[in-house]
Parts: structure tokens; sequence; C-alpha cells
């Protein structure tokens, strides 16, 4: 039988060593199932007892946050790079455009993406920034559901940029499971908002982050750890149960501290009071938000008196992706907080994603032959490392 994890919650007073551990040589982390969904709900129900009103949440909160930034290494002021974006490759479509884009976050590591924006909006409009989460040949960017939604979202009005993760797409200075994984994701999503509320087409009162699975990770860290980020919109990742299966999600020790432990439920919950809604499903780690994660957040959002800002869509007979339905949750609830307009992607009162036109990964490629990686970009593992000291 596991021992009360209350201490987990609020402080250590059970000794590490007590717990039940996926990972025997890294006793400091949580990683994949970590517990199985009755032990995670209970958990989950303890750590709530830390916190009966906004002030003590907000103690909690910052603890937590301190804890990502400590767990992390994330240091107060990163060194980064001048951006120096580098855009080349417009493509005008039907009610949006497309081009490719790369940026030095740390000196010689370089942020590849592609940048969607709308046509026929004058003035300052809004932004949605879009990590992808994991697929098996690593070309996340380039595939259906994730050109779906940023071509979708540009129609409605948004400035939108979705990023490669570590080893995926362009990206590919260092491998996808380098130790500090969720080090480097992390400083390239601060500088990816950088990027993106620095345009000035870009409302940056108007800013969003939404992405899927491992992008739902970074959805919800960046969120967490940086308050430019207005809405929240993180799909099927959610868990009180499971903490990320990867090394760039859970590889380092952001859940559990010497002061403390959490979870991914806490985490998310540091959006609030600030609009999020959960995507959930009956097919993965998310299919028990709406009894368990949702009303965790819900009671949290309560404190504030902004429960009307928070959201749980689950598609209980859906699986693990970010596929139509999930997308059109996500439209509705981005059109509602960032005044985006929705009839400009609809027929019949229906999401119409007819219009949108998938490009070939060669299209949307940062680095090619007429477009080389800069000779200053930091290749190996060792080498990428090396700038995260």
């Amino acid at each position: 039988m596991r021992p009360s994890f209350l201490s987990a919650c609020l402080w250590a007073l059970l000794p590490v060593a007590t717990f039940a551990q996926p990972n025997p040589d890294r006793p400091d982390l949580r990683q994949g199932k970590y517990f199985s969904e009755p032990d995670g709900a209970k958990a989950l129900a303890q750590c709530g007892e830390a916190y009966a009103d906004r002030a003590s949440w907000e103690k909690r909160a910052a603890q937590i946050r301190q804890g990502i930034r400590d767990g992390m290494k994330l240091p107060a002021k990163p060194a980064f790079a001048p951006l120096k974006p580098i855009r080349h490759s417009l493509r005008k479509m039907d009610g949006y455009t497309v081009e490719n884009v790369a940026f030095e976050s740390l000196p010689g590591f370089y942020v590849t993406g592609n940048l969607y924006k709308p046509v026929g909006i004058s003035g300052k409009t809004a932004a949605v920034l879009c990590p992808h989460g994991h697929t098996a040949n690593q070309d996340a960017r380039f595939v259906e559901q994730t050109q779906q939604r940023c071509i979708t979202m540009a129609r409605m009005g948004a400035v939108v940029f979705v990023y490669d993760m570590l080893g995926y797409g362009d990206s590919k200075q260092c491998d996808h499971k380098i130790p500090e994984a969720a080090k480097l994701q992390t400083l390239n999503s601060i500088r990816a908002l950088d990027f993106l509320t620095g345009l000035p087409e870009v409302d940056p009162a108007r800013v969003a982050v939404s992405g899927e699975s491992g992008g739902g990770t970074q959805t919800f860290l960046l969120t967490a750890l940086d308050s430019r980020v207005k809405v929240s919109v993180p799909v099927v990742m959610v868990s009180a149960h499971f903490f990320g299966g990867c090394v760039c999600e859970s590889g380092m020790p952001i859940h559990k501290r010497p002061t403390h432990e959490t979870n991914n439920v806490e985490i998310a919950a540091l959006a609030a009071p600030r609009p999020m809604i959960m995507i959930s499903d009956g097919g993965d780690w998310t299919l028990n938000t709406p009894n368990v994660e949702y009303p965790h957040i819900r009671r949290i959002y309560e404190f504030y008196g902004a429960q009307d800002r928070l959201e749980n869509v689950h598609l209980a007979n859906e699986k693990h992706d970010y596929g139509p339905s999930k997308r059109a949750a996500a439209y509705r609830f981005l059109a509602k907080h960032l005044k985006l307009d929705l009839n400009r992607v609809q027929k019949n009162g229906q999401i119409d994603e007819s219009p949108n036109v998938l490009l070939k990964p060669t299209d949307l490629q940062v680095f090619n032959e007429a477009h080389p990686r800069p000779a200053n970009a930091v290749v190996g593992d060792e080498a990428v490392m090396a700038l995260l000291k």
C-alpha cells in the first residue's frame, strides 16, 4: 500500500525512499504513469488541503512556480541572443499567409517554425503560440492536425507561430532527449513569445498558447512562468496520475522539490484567473478530467470568482490527438477570449477547414540549400548542453 501522500503536497514529512518510483535511478523525478488513476486522484485531493482560499492558493502557487524554475535551473535573466529573425518563402493563400522563420534563442541555438498571418485585418490583432506534440518520425510541425489549426486560427484573425521541439523539423542541432531538454524547450518557448509579441501587428493583451500532448506540457509550463500568456489551451495533457512520458516533459525535477511535491494539475492551475480550456478525451490519461482534474482547478478559479473563465470539453469517445472536434473547441474558446472572428471559418454554423491548403514539408522548411543554417549554429548534444550551463 502506498503511504499517505499528504506530506508530498504540504511539507515532506516522510522520507523520499518510502514512495514508489518508476525510475529508481532518478528518485527525484516523477515520470510517465507515476500513479494509478485512483492514487493520482487521492494525491491531488490531498494537495488541495494546502489551500482553502485565494491567499493560501497564491502562497502555494508561488512555491510551485519557484519549484519549476529551480528544478529546471532557469536563470532569473537568461543570456538570450538578439532575435535577428530569418524570414523567407512568404506564401499568400486564401485568407492567410505563411512564411518560414528562424531566430536565435541562446547564442548559436535557433528556434525554427512557421508564421501564419491573417489577411484583411487592420490594426493590432491577437496572437497564438503553438507548440506541438510528439510524433514517431519527428515531423510534427508539418502534419495535418498542426497545419490545420495554425491556418484556421490565422483565418480567424490571429497571428500564429508554430515552432519545433528539439530534434524535430528543422531543429536538428541536438537530439530531442538531451538531459536538460525541458529547460531548453522552455527557454525556446519564452523566446518564441518574445518574437511573437514583438511583431508590430500583435496586441500583447491578446496572446494565447495552445499545444497537444507534449505541446500541452509546454503550454501549461509557459503559462505558469510567463504572465504575457493571457489565454491557455492545453490539449490532451493535464492529468493527476500521468506526468509526461518524455525527458522533455519530466526529465528534470520540477514536480519534486525539497520543500514540496506537485503535479501537472496544479501547474496548469497556475493559469488562474486567466482563461483556460482543458480539452480531454476517453482514450488517454485525460479520461478522468471531468471528475478529477477539472473540479480541482475549478475550485482554484472560484477563489478568484473567475470560474466562468475555465472550461473543459471532454470527448469520451475520442483518442489522443488534436483532431477536428478538439480544434473546434479550441477555436470557439479562442474566439471568445481573444476577440477573433469565428464567422470567418464557419459554414452553416460549423467549422469549415476546406479552404485550408496543406503544404509539403519541403515548402515549410526553414533551412535548405537556398537558406542554409547560420554558420554560428552550435551542433551536437554536448555543445548544446554547454550553452545551458
